[in-house]
């Protein structure tokens, strides 16, 4: 997993190798921006590799993965995710929001989110400065979650800031929607509002 750095004191909790040696690799093939930024993949015009599953599960069997369930966490995934689909048409999504304007003020604060800085760039999806540009990211990933849900995709969604107040119920229900025990212990213990409320601070 990928561990804690200065843009995420916990770490981002995504799996280093397939995101670097076949979501990335993915991405270029398609001429599209690897890291996820701009410009993006057109889901209506996806050519899905045919060996993604197989792919996907060898690196978990390298990793030493011996059975029951598993997940995989990316912040790219809705971007394409025709291809997931695909390879796993039983998977359970677990789609994570957070409000427009924190998404926006997060992007603006995180070095290596620049996309939107430059002006032709800008003026190309048509807006008039690098907040607008990741207000128009931000939509984009909103238009594929509908687009997830209306194909019929087996979704959840859940608000973090909820579990950060205090309030547990999403996750909670959540957790035993995927068929996991619920142990709320080890939940309260893992957040952290001092980090969210730090960064809110910034």
């Amino acid at each position: 997993m990928s561990g804690p750095n200065v843009n995420n004191a916990k770490g981002m909790f995504e799996n280093a190798a397939i995101r670097n040696k076949i979501v990335k690799p993915f991405y270029e093939s398609l001429g599209v921006d690897r890291l996820g930024q701009y410009p993006l993949p057109n889901v209506n015009e996806l050519v899905i590799p045919m060996n993604w599953k197989e792919r996907v599960e060898d690196v978990f069997l390298e990793q030493g993965y011996q059975g029951g369930p598993w997940m995989y966490k990316g912040a790219k995934m809705c971007q394409h995710w025709p291809v997931w689909q695909w390879a796993f048409p039983d998977a359970k999504w677990v789609i994570v929001r957070r409000k427009d304007e924190d998404i926006v003020n997060s992007c603006l604060r995180t070095g290596f989110m620049r996309a939107f800085r430059s002006g032709a760039t800008q003026k190309e999806i048509g807006v008039k400065n690098e907040s607008q540009g990741w207000l128009w990211w931000v939509q984009q990933h909103k238009d594929r979650f509908r687009e997830m849900q209306d194909a019929g995709l087996n979704t959840t969604v859940i608000w973090p800031e909820k579990m950060v107040e205090g309030n547990y119920v999403q996750v909670k229900d959540m957790i035993e929607w995927l068929g996991l025990e619920w142990k709320e212990k080890e939940v309260v213990e893992f957040i952290s509002p001092r980090l969210w409320k730090a960064r809110q601070k910034r």
